[in-house]
C-alpha cells in the first residue's frame, strides 16, 4: 500500500499549517451558527441574514486575489499573520454587537481576513513537493473540516458566558493560533527571489481575472472554471440539501445534523486516509476528473430518492446517494488546487491561487441564491442543474496530464 503521508522534510511544516487552519476554522464555525439568533434578536429577519452571509462572501473574494498579490511579494507568514489579526479583531466586534450595523461590521472584516485561505494553500505548494501537493491540501481539507465539526459545539458551550461568550473566546483563540503560527511557522518563499521579481511587475490580480475570462482554453483558466462551477455547484446543493430532506423525507432541525455529521465524517477519513493513494495511484488531472464524476452522480441522484415503506429502502440509498458528495468534493478539489500551483510559476502562484478563490467567492455568492430561487419552483430542479454543470466540467480537465509540470 502506497504512503499517503507526505514526506518527512515537509511533514513538520504541514503539521504547524494544518494546526493554524484547524484553529482558524473552529473560531469560524463558533460563530457563523449563532450569526442568525443574534440577528433575529435585533428586531431582523430572513433578508438581512441573507445579506449577512453575502456580505462575508463579497469581502472574502475581494481581498483574496490582493492577500495572494501580497504573499508573493512580502511572504506568506506576515499575510497570514495580518489576516488572523482582522479575524481576531472580528471576533471582538462580533461580541460586542449591539446592532445590526456592528454585525454587519464583523463579516465585512472577517470576510476580508478569510482571504488567507489563499495564502495557506500557497504556503502548502511551497512547502511541499509537487508530487505530494494533492496529499498534503487534502490533509490540509481534513483538518478544516475537524474544525468545521468541533467549532458549533465550542461555540453553544461558550453560550454560558452570556452573549459576548462565544465571540470573546474565537477571538482568544485566535490569538493563541498568532501567537502559535509566530513561533512555529516560518517563511516558505525564497523572499531573496520574490525581491528580484518585484520589478518585473507580474500579472495584477484584474489582469489574471480577465485573462481567465478571454482565454478559457488555457491550462490555468480551465482549472480555475473548473473549481468554480463545482464548488458553486456543491455549495448551492448544501445551502438548499435540508430544504429538500424536510420537503422529500420530514427530515426536522433536531435530525438534520446528523446528515451533516455523517457528510463531515466521510469528508475527513477520505482526505486523510483515500486521497494520498489515490493520487499515486491516479495521478491529479485523473482522479479530480474521476471526483468530479462522483459528485455530479451524487447530486443527479437525489431527486429520484423518495421514501419507502421499508425504511432500509428510504435510508440506504438516501445514504449512498449522500456519500458521493464528499467522496467527490474530497477528490475534486485538491486536485485541482494542487494542478493549479504546478501549471503557474512560483511567482505567481498566490496570485492565480488568488483568482481562483475570486471565482469560487463569486460562485457561492450566485449559486445558493440561484438555488433557491430553483427550489421554490421544484424541489430536484437544483440538483438537476448541479449534475449537469459538473458532468460539463469534466471535459475541461482532459489532457492535463501533458501540461502540468512544477
Amino acid at each position: 500500500m502506497t504512503d499517503s503521508t507526505p514526506p518527512k522534510s515537509s511533514a513538520a511544516k504541514l503539521a504547524v499549517l494544518m494546526a493554524t487552519a484547524f484553529m482558524d476554522m473552529v473560531g469560524v464555525l463558533i460563530v457563523i451558527p449563532l450569526l442568525p439568533f443574534y440577528a433575529t434578536d435585533m428586531g431582523q429577519g430572513g433578508l438581512i441574514v441573507g445579506l449577512l452571509v453575502s456580505s462575508f462572501s463579497i469581502a472574502q473574494l475581494a481581498m483574496a486575489p490582493v492577500w495572494g498579490r501580497f504573499s508573493d511579494h512580502y511572504g506568506r507568514r506576515p499575510a497570514l499573520m495580518i489576516g488572523m489579526t482582522a479575524s481576531a479583531i472580528a471576533y471582538i466586534v462580533f461580541a460586542m454587537a449591539d446592532s445590526i450595523w456592528m454585525l454587519f461590521l464583523s463579516r465585512i472584516v472577517q470576510g476580508a481576513g478569510g482571504g488567507t485561505v489563499t495564502v495557506i494553500q500557497a504556503y502548502v505548494a511551497d512547502a511541499v513537493q509537487p508530487k505530494e501537493r494533492a496529499k498534503a491540501l487534502g490533509w490540509l481539507s481534513a483538518a478544516t473540516n475537524a474544525g468545521v465539526a468541533i467549532g458549533p459545539l465550542i461555540g453553544t458551550a461558550a453560550l454560558m458566558w452570556g452573549r459576548p461568550g462565544p465571540g470573546l473566546l474565537a477571538s482568544a483563540l485566535t490569538v493563541i493560533n498568532i501567537a502559535f503560527a509566530w513561533k512555529f511557522l516560518v517563511e516558505s518563499r525564497d523572499m531573496t527571489e520574490a525581491a528580484a521579481n518585484r520589478h518585473k511587475a507580474p500579472g495584477r490580480s484584474r489582469e489574471a481575472v480577465a485573462r481567465v475570462m478571454s482565454h478559457p482554453r488555457e491550462p490555468a483558466s480551465r482549472l480555475i472554471w473548473i473549481y468554480a462551477v463545482a464548488i458553486g455547484a456543491f455549495q448551492g446543493s448544501t445551502a438548499i440539501l435540508a430544504l429538500f430532506l424536510a420537503a422529500r423525507f420530514g427530515v426536522t432541525a433536531k435530525t438534520i445534523g446528523f446528515f451533516f455529521a455523517y457528510i463531515g465524517v466521510l469528508s475527513v477519513l477520505t482526505r486523510a486516509l483515500l486521497l494520498g493513494p489515490m493520487v499515486d495511484r491516479f495521478g491529479e488531472a485523473r482522479l479530480s476528473r474521476g471526483g468530479l464524476a462522483l459528485l455530479a452522480v451524487g447530486l443527479g441522484v437525489l431527486p429520484f430518492l423518495h421514501p419507502a415503506d421499508n425504511p432500509a429502502f428510504t435510508y440506504v440509498p438516501l445514504a449512498l446517494a449522500v456519500a458521493l458528495i464528499p467522496l467527490g468534493t474530497a477528490f475534486t478539489f485538491p486536485c485541482v488546487t494542487a494542478l493549479l500551483s504546478r501549471i503557474v510559476s512560483s511567482t505567481e502562484r498566490g496570485l492565480y491561487m488568488g483568482v481562483q478563490q475570486t471565482f469560487g467567492g463569486a460562485s457561492r455568492v450566485v449559486f445558493p441564491i440561484l438555488y433557491g430561487w430553483l427550489f421554490d419552483r421544484s424541489v430536484g430542479l437544483p440538483f438537476y442543474l448541479a449534475a449537469v454543470l459538473v458532468a460539463g466540467t469534466i471535459t475541461l480537465g482532459i489532457g492535463l496530464e501533458s501540461i502540468t509540470k512544477d
